[in-house]
């Protein structure tokens, strides 16, 4: 039982650091391409 409890844990864990590293990526890519249109402009 304490195994399992464990394994989801980092399995949650895992999945947590993995989308918090998508968003900041997309935030950087939305501003990026907000920049370029700035600049454009």
């Amino acid at each position: 039982m304490f195994r399992k409890v464990v394994t989801i844990m980092i399995i949650g864990a895992s999945v947590a650091v993995t989308a918090c590293n998508t968003v900041r990526g997309t935030a950087k890519d939305l501003n990026s391409a907000a920049n370029a249109v700035d600049n454009a402009t």
